[in-house]
């Protein structure tokens, strides 16, 4: 049996443009000789639409098109994520893999194991599986199991359910998993050992079928995979692109024309991911331009470089923005910048501006002395002409502060914190730099002096972060130990950090929630990103 991977780019809601891209992979894969195409998990309404499943319209809109593409399966069967309603107790809807043959729903199976944690609330929409039953495809007994299903025991905790080996004891012989497995640095490892450690399991080969394609926060690479029943990966599909491809099932297992190739490098794969979500947003929202203000630091460096390479240097705007306290080499640093990427500048000093408003504000401020307040007030009105370019030009504007700044709090509301996309909020300041080092590997494009430079918001005299701040080195270690591993402050002091430094950085941590809660959408590629996968309460004591 030839087997088409059908790894696709949808769009949530957009039932004309998913339904059309999937009639015309079923089109194409008939064409070449494929028995069975396999398309991944919701991929009728995209993944993952959320609140959209409380709305009547939106159920419909689905089920027709599930109706109207099972009626082109003629020659050739479809294995297709969608919705089922519930007719019985419960939560109105299934998450639900139809198997579509002879121009009909011929079976269909719903998902088991919904994820209720992190950035996935299935539970709050769907009703699980009552059971799981192996399907005839083309004379072959298949198991369907859609994405969680297979992750029963791989968590940081195991369901009392385990699908797969109800399907091994109905005699299943072949494992179809569709999947919306978001992207993380280091998640394509932990993915291929969940799908081998099944395979050799029970003794089956697995197809897994990933989408691609980006949400605002999350990401989605594709990496879709074939494993055979020992556990060798026989087929791995590219990252963050749409492509078809093919297997051969037989009685002496199942191959592929082409050899699995090596995984790349980290930064190779979190440089692409952020590529890719700064493309995505833009092209899902109608942005074809971008904007920032690019200070001669690190962070608005890299994501000016990435952001040109997103849409293209052109289509980028970097807006330089000093004030009386900007040193000379910072101001040169961000123009060097631009002409190595080639993307336009334009420089709009703020001292005049902050001046108006130091004199609007000196009857009210007296002779209070210079302090966050004035700091502060320079990076609104950089906020202020940024947000201003962007709405008199049409341009995204791009919030420039990385993971590191928006823990601590390190970061001005309606300031430096203005955005309509974070690329770097979910990226610490350690991982920043050595993402430039990477990016300059293709060709100097961030100055050498914007890499060796002491950072510094350069919002009053001789400024630098370590004044406020911890060493980057040691504030990540301790933040990552907080955040990603969800350590209180006893076991992060008995890793051996020093306790007052371990005290004060969780109750800055804490005591910013209220900044996260306003800041804009960050791109997630970690296992624990802010927004929508960590949900704090904004009023507690919990220092």
């Amino acid at each position: 049996m030839k087997i088409c991977l059908a790894q696709l780019n949808y769009h949530i809601g957009d039932f004309v443009g998913n339904r059309t891209k999937i009639l015309n992979a079923i089109a194409e894969a008939r064409t070449a000789g494929a028995h069975l195409i396999v398309f991944s998990e919701l991929a009728v309404c995209g993944y993952p639409p959320e609140d959209l499943l409380d709305y009547p319209w939106f159920v419909e809109a689905c089920l027709n098109s599930v109706q109207e593409i099972a009626e082109s399966c003629h020659g050739i069967s479809c294995v297709l994520g969608a919705i089922a309603v519930n007719k019985g107790k419960g939560r109105a809807l299934y998450n639900a893999a139809y198997l579509l043959k002879d121009g009909h729903i011929a079976s269909v199976q719903y998902k088991s194991l919904l994820p209720t944690y992190d950035v996935f609330h299935e539970a709050r929409y769907f009703e699980p599986a009552p059971s799981v039953h192996p399907v005839d495809v083309e004379g072959v007994c298949a198991g369907i199991l859609i994405c969680e299903d297979l992750w029963d025991q791989h968590n940081d905790f195991s369901y009392s359910r385990v699908p797969l080996s109800d399907l091994t004891s109905q005699g299943a012989t072949l494992l179809i998993n569709p999947s919306a497995s978001p992207f993380q640095v280091g998640k394509a490892m932990k993915r291929k050992a969940v799908l081998k450690d099944n395979a050799q399991r029970f003794q089956m080969p697995l197809i897994y079928v990933n989408q691609v394609g980006a949400h605002a926060e999350l990401i989605f690479d594709g990496n879709s995979m074939v494993v055979d029943a020992h556990g060798n990966v026989v087929l791995e599909m590219p990252r963050f692109q749409e492509a078809l491809a093919y297997v051969e099932l037989s009685s002496e297992g199942i191959g592929a024309e082409h050899e699995p190739s090596e995984s790349p490098e980290y930064l190779h794969v979190l440089s692409d991911a952020l590529v890719f979500g700064i493309r995505e947003y833009c092209t899902r929202n109608g942005f074809k331009r971008l904007v920032l203000g690019s200070s001669g630091g690190i962070d608005s460096a890299v994501v000016q470089t990435l952001a040109c390479k997103a849409l293209g240097p052109e289509q980028v705007q970097a807006l330089l923005l000093p004030s009386r306290f900007s040193s000379e080499g910072s101001v040169a640093d961000a123009v060097n910048l631009c002409q190595n990427l080639g993307n336009p500048y334009t420089v709009i000093p703020i001292a005049d501006v902050f001046d108006a408003s130091l004199n609007a504000l000196k009857p009210a401020f007296g002779s209070l002395p210079f302090d966050l307040t004035e700091e502060n007030l320079q990076a609104r009105i950089r906020g202020q002409l940024l947000m201003g370019w962007s709405n008199k030009f049409g341009h995204l504007l791009l919030n420039t502060s990385n993971k590191s700044e928006m823990a601590v709090g390190y970061s001005t509301l309606y300031g430096d914190l203005c955005g309509g996309l974070s690329p770097l909020g979910d990226v610490y300041k350690t991982t920043v730099y050595a993402l430039a080092a990477y990016l300059n590997k293709q060709g100097t494009l961030i100055p050498e002096a914007i890499l060796t430079k002491e950072p510094s918001a350069e919002l009053r005299p001789d400024q630098k972060d370590s004044d406020s701040l911890p060493p980057y080195e040691v504030l990540d270690a301790v933040l990552k130990l907080y955040i990603e591993k969800r350590m209180g402050a006893a076991s992060i002091i008995a890793q051996g950090f020093d306790h007052v430094l371990v005290n004060r950085v969780l109750q800055l941590v804490n005591r910013s929630e209220y900044k996260r809660f306003q800041a804009p959408p960050v791109l997630r590629v970690t296992e624990k990103a802010f927004g929508g996968g960590r949900k704090m309460p904004l009023v507690a004591r919990y220092d």
